[in-house]
């Protein structure tokens, strides 16, 4: 994979961009797919942006989300924007098989690929590239890819709101310890422009329904489990839980993270069963590596402190599975 800077005489005059991230995207990787959509287009390019499949409702707010294509809803559109571009951008993510339906068509599409990413071991099929796994999200790796550029000037308020919104919620709302002093200085770029965080936080965080809170509840109560000795707890959802509360898409965001405000509670483990898999969610404090962890055991991988995984054992047996893990490894 070349600089990514090798891969600016491609963007000197106008051209088609097809921009993607990975399947069940979350704030940051719709935030730097958005806010890279809306500095390309105002370098004069014709982008086109491409989520894999749905995205939370929480974001919908997000300036762009309109002109974005949904692959699940819209696939004959996708591929044709694929087929047609000059140039595919990839954000978030490191492998193509994280944008699940995506993954032969970009293996297979001649066009240059570039990658903007912050996650362990890129695999070696990009073109042209940065990954920085101790960047705090893809949101800070596309400001300063504009910045590299010598574009600062041209953020405006939308690509303000994209940019933070990922940064925000990739750092814990500015609290885990990816939250560098170069991530304050971004969100006072940011601030200086105008940007209004405090709308920002109350579309994502302040806008449940009601029927997510009660199901938050559920899951405190009925679904999590602590393991003192072990520093660890999970929380384990069914279908049938889900289904219970009629869960809607980004219902289970930031479900792994309560644990973690236990007293003591250094690993936390979120496990749902989906149609065709079961999918974890890992994170931890301190030294404990749920990268390694997620690589070794379920076939994933992430960061340091936040990674997930999957396998196509049935729901109760990967419980079974996990709670024997966490008995040998005993996390710190």
């Amino acid at each position: 994979m070349q600089p990514i800077q090798d891969a600016f005489p491609l963007l000197q005059t106008p051209k088609k961009i097809f921009i993607t991230t990975h399947h069940k995207p979350d704030g940051d990787a719709i935030g730097s797919m958005l806010a890279l959509y809306h500095y390309l287009t105002k370098k004069g390019h014709n982008v086109t942006p491409v989520s894999p499949g749905e995205i939370p409702d929480f974001l919908n707010w997000m300036p762009g989300v309109g002109n974005m294509l949904n692959y699940e809803e819209h696939p004959k559109e996708s591929l044709s924007a694929l087929a047609e571009c000059d140039i595919i951008f990839c954000v978030d993510f490191n492998d193509f098989s994280r944008t699940k339906h995506l993954t032969q068509q970009l293996a297979d599409a001649p066009q240059p690929k570039i990658l903007i990413d912050h996650h362990l071991f890129p695999a070696p099929v990009w073109d042209y590239g940065i990954s920085i796994p101790e960047k705090s999200s893809a949101c800070e790796m596309v400001y300063d890819f504009i910045n590299l550029n010598q574009d600062n000037k041209l953020i405006d308020l939308e690509m303000a709101a994209c940019l933070y919104t990922g940064l925000m919620m990739d750092t814990g709302s500015f609290r885990f310890p990816v939250t560098t002093a170069s991530v304050h200085a971004m969100a006072a770029d940011l601030k200086h422009r105008g940007l209004d965080h405090t709308r920002i936080h109350e579309e994502v965080y302040d806008s449940w329904s009601e029927g997510r809170m009660r199901f938050l509840g559920y899951v405190l109560i009925e679904k999590m489990e602590v393991f003192r000795k072990y520093n660890s707890a999970i929380i384990t959802l069914s279908r049938k839980d889900m289904n219970l509360f009629k869960v809607q898409n980004g219902d289970t965001e930031g479900l792994v993270n309560y644990p973690l405000s236990i007293s003591g509670i250094k690993f936390a483990t979120l496990i749902t069963e989906r149609c065709d898999e079961v999918k974890l969610s890992f994170r931890s404090k301190g030294n404990f590596d749920v990268s390694k962890f997620a690589r070794q055991y379920f076939d994933g991988g992430g960061h340091f402190n936040a990674s997930g995984g999957r396998t196509k054992t049935n729901f109760i047996d990967t419980i079974v599975y996990f709670k024997k893990i966490l008995s040998d490894i005993h996390p710190q």
